[in-house]
């Protein structure tokens, strides 16, 4: 049996597995559970827990089980990062699956209604937990940067829509998206944890991205070294452009983090350093993304520029009083979640031509993936 063949395989028991636990927390949930936490939100919140449970659980068995780095015999760091690695991977999964959960629970209740759906609670909590448990074992087991980048949308859409609709302040975008999570009630919790966790997936990604441009450059200077009149020029100044390059993504990742953990009124100074630095933060990097990553197709740096235009036209109408500034905050951060996506797959990109050229050059010689669950 193959190796594609025994992930699908083992992604079906992964399936059963999870099916039957989820099933069965629910279900002592629901029997045992206080009043106070059978209202809606909460009842809701602790099934997509279950199923992000589950998912990561699964995940990280899948991930782990075909590790050759969680051992001694490469010293001591490398299966200290190898469980860092593993643990960053897992928060992305399990805020993916809580946040889309919880927002698909809220899509069913609001078709079904509250009565109905509290009876099939159980059920549908084991068929989430299922699907997920087989696409989280699956995907450990043939893990590539571009499913880690594609997973960003989809929690950061579902937490701020879920927001946005269960919200008790229906006027909130008439002013911007810091009222939506200025408050205490769930929606705003809502809202601020998803800005927090995907400032803390943008800086999990921005890892696997500048490790993968790193091992990119260590081949080309061994390629150099062996082939000089057949290699392409080594990058001028190589470790200062990754270090910014590395910085920038991790300030645009905390800043969101802080915009999250900081909510306006209480602790307006710091709301607001980290929402307008954060633009100013994303145009350095996106104009500065020709010096700082030269391995990128220039399509990306015109895609780039083009994005930075866009935002600035729509500031100036914005100041002309012709739009919200809700509406430019959106088309801000569509634009850079957008490319952040786009750099990702990019960068996933770059690590299977290397994996091909390894193997047309050094003959599959230490060929090195940085999100292969078998390294």
């Amino acid at each position: 049996m193959g190796r594609h063949q025994r992930a699908e395989t083992l992604g079906l028991v992964s399936f059963l597995c999870c099916a039957v636990v989820a099933f069965l927390a629910m279900r002592l949930y629901m029997d045992w559970a206080p009043a106070i936490w059978q209202v809606t939100q909460r009842r809701f919140s602790v099934a997509a827990g279950i199923v992000a449970g589950c998912g990561v659980v699964s995940f990280a068995v899948g991930y782990a089980s075909q590790s050759r780095s969680l051992t001694l015999r490469h010293g001591w760091w490398m299966p200290v990062r190898r469980v860092f690695e593993i643990l960053a991977l897992s928060t992305v999964y399990a805020a993916t699956i809580f946040l889309s959960s919880f927002a698909l629970f809220g899509m069913i209740n609001t078709m079904m209604g509250m009565h109905l759906l509290a009876g099939y609670m159980p059920a549908l909590a084991a068929g989430f937990a299922g699907v997920v448990g087989y696409m989280t074992f699956v995907q450990a087991e043939l893990m590539s940067a571009k499913t880690l980048a594609s997973l960003l949308p989809f929690f950061v859409v579902a937490g701020v829509s879920t927001a946005g609709l269960t919200t008790d302040d229906p006027y909130w975008y008439r002013n911007n998206f810091s009222q939506l999570g200025d408050r205490t009630t769930f929606a705003a919790t809502m809202f601020n944890a998803t800005l927090i966790l995907a400032g803390t997936c943008i800086i999990i990604v921005s890892y696997f991205a500048v490790s993968e441009l790193i091992a990119t450059q260590r081949l080309e200077r061994l390629w150099h070294e062996r082939h000089e009149h057949d290699s392409e020029p080594e990058i001028a100044h190589f470790r200062p452009r990754i270090a910014i390059l590395s910085a920038l993504l991790t300030v645009s990742g905390l800043a969101f983090i802080g915009i999250g953990v900081f909510r306006y009124t209480p602790h307006y100074i710091m709301h607001n350093v980290c929402a307008k630095g954060l633009p100013l933060v994303m145009g350095v990097l996106l104009l500065a993304l020709p010096w700082l990553a030269p391995r990128m197709p220039k399509a990306m740096y015109v895609i780039s520029d083009l994005a930075i235009a866009v935002c600035a036209a729509f500031g100036v109408n914005m100041l002309m009083g012709n739009d919200t500034l809700t509406n430019l905050e959106a088309l801000a951060g569509a634009f850079f979640l957008g490319w952040f996506i786009v750099f990702s797959r990019q960068i996933a990109a770059i690590e299977a031509d290397r994996v091909s050229t390894q193997l047309v050059r050094f003959q599959a010689e230490r060929i090195e993936s940085r999100l292969a669950s078998n390294r």
